[in-house]
């Protein structure tokens, strides 16, 4: 899926050390006029005249030995890191991919790095293992005691270019924490990774995404984010929900990729879908999963039709078509208190999209992933609260009408629509392919559920659809 770009072409700018420098871009501020780029600042690096690079790493981890291949991964981004003082985590949360936080931690200085280890990002951690390797190389576990999911205004302090600096409760600074993603079993067959890179390197640029450290070859490694993510109960708080807002219509507003300059922006929904479809197995390899899916989802072609009839009805809404995250579950969402900014993660689904469709998704996801309950789908009125904040933004005037805000909420809703189905198409493939612990088809259930439940209401708004346009 997707096209191939100059910037992922790793065969060149190869280093002693194994490791492929990729050419970043370079970013021209329009406030400033000012060039800016993204990447990693590392003595090892091979540079261009602009600006530094982001290293890829020849390198496959099995998803069975993460620690070890995060230890690869470290020998070749930081090789003045002495693994014997590096802790690993892994992190459990995901449905799609697994996680390792690495935390340097040389013994001038002892932090608590399992309390930050559990909070990386301020995800609610089911944690497996946390190893301290000791000064003879071995490795033993670290207690767990701290599974809040929060981090403190202090823990979440200023960070310099290269690596987070955050302060612990006692004054002491705790330097040096890459997290390693190592993607799902096949997630490659939706996921153009290439195209992910490519996404992170130019949302860094415009301040959107963290710094990516390096690639390899089914992951990726970038920096901590301080902060806890949002879950069901924090999306709602006023403080919190504005920011997003006007985050989101920040993002829709100034970004606009150098490689689509001179052509229309072809929303992702169709042609992604449609992928999609393509990828559901006639027959699962488990028996089980297919008698289950078999008479709603397969054959899959039913599937398909109703999708046509939806996303024809979508398209005449006339949804400005923005540069969006279409992935904006709660877990994607990192809430900075001292800062009073929210950052955004995870852009493995970025691309040109209807701007109605990255809001009504996040609406969707309300409802939680562990424990998916759709009576917290927001109501009206917190709608056209939220959707005059990011009007406000995306249009940069204070006077937006209600005729915007009304006509916004009538789009939102439908596209809602589509998120369920786009996501219930995506469970399918998820649920042959995935080795991860989680149940793919029922979730898919409770889309499909929710997407019919609310069809026939959300549809039934365009008898109030104002006829202004955004």
């Amino acid at each position: 899926m997707g096209t191939e770009t100059k910037l992922n072409c790793y065969t060149e700018n190869t280093t002693s050390a194994g490791i492929v420098r990729v050419p970043n871009k370079v970013v021209t501020n329009s406030s400033t006029d000012q060039k800016t780029c993204s990447g990693i600042k590392n003595s090892s690096a091979v540079t261009s005249p602009s600006c530094s690079n982001v290293p890829f790493v020849p390198i496959h981890i099995d998803e069975n030995d993460v620690i070890e291949g995060a230890k690869q991964i470290i020998t070749s981004i930081r090789p003045s890191w002495n693994l014997n003082y590096v802790q690993f985590k892994k992190f459990t949360d995901g449905i799609t991919n697994k996680l390792v936080g690495c935390f340097y931690n040389p013994p001038e200085v002892h932090h608590d790095v399992d309390s930050i280890a559990n909070r990386v990002n301020g995800v609610h951690i089911c944690s497996e293992d946390i190893t301290a390797p000791n000064v003879n190389g071995e490795e033993s576990p670290v207690d767990e005691n701290n599974d809040s999911g929060n981090l403190s205004d202090a823990d979440a302090a200023d960070t310099d270019t290269e690596s987070h600096n955050y302060t612990n409760e006692c004054g002491q600074k705790q330097k040096d924490v890459i997290l390693v993603r190592i993607y799902g079993n096949k997630t490659d067959l939706l996921i153009d990774r290439k195209a992910e890179t490519r996404n992170i390197i130019l949302l860094h640029s415009y301040g959107f995404a963290p710094t990516l450290y390096a690639t390899f070859k089914n992951g990726l490694v970038y920096d901590f984010v301080p902060g806890v993510t949002l879950n069901p109960e924090s999306v709602l708080l006023p403080e919190i929900w504005s920011l997003v807002a006007q985050r989101m219509a920040d993002m829709h507003r100034v970004v606009k990729p150098d490689w689509n300059r001179n052509a229309k922006p072809v929303p992702m929904l169709w042609k992604k879908t449609q992928s999609f479809f393509d990828l559901v197995p006639e027959r699962f390899t488990d028996a089980d999963k297919h008698k289950r899916l078999e008479g709603v989802f397969l054959p899959i072609k039913r599937m398909r039709d109703e999708f046509a009839e939806l996303y024809k009805r979508l398209e005449s809404l006339d949804s400005p078509v923005v540069f969006a995250h279409n992935d904006l579950l709660l877990g994607n969402v990192v809430y900075t208190e001292s800062r009073q900014t929210v950052t955004f993660i995870d852009y493995e689904y970025a691309d040109y999209n209807f701007q109605a469709f990255d809001i009504g998704n996040h609406f969707t996801e309300f409802a939680g992933v562990d424990t998916v309950d759709y009576t917290r789908y927001p109501s009206r009125d917190f709608q056209l609260k939220w959707l005059r904040v990011y009007l406000q933004t995306y249009l940069q005037k204070s006077d937006v009408t209600d005729a915007e805000v009304e006509r916004l909420y009538v789009q939102v809703n439908q596209f809602a629509l589509a998120s369920h189905f786009f996501w219930v198409i995506w469970c399918l493939i998820q649920a042959e392919h995935s080795t991860i612990d989680f149940d793919y088809v029922d979730y898919a259930f409770l889309r499909y559920n929710e997407y019919l439940a609310r069809k026939d209401e959300f549809l039934s708004l365009d008898e109030r659809l104002p006829k202004c346009k955004i």
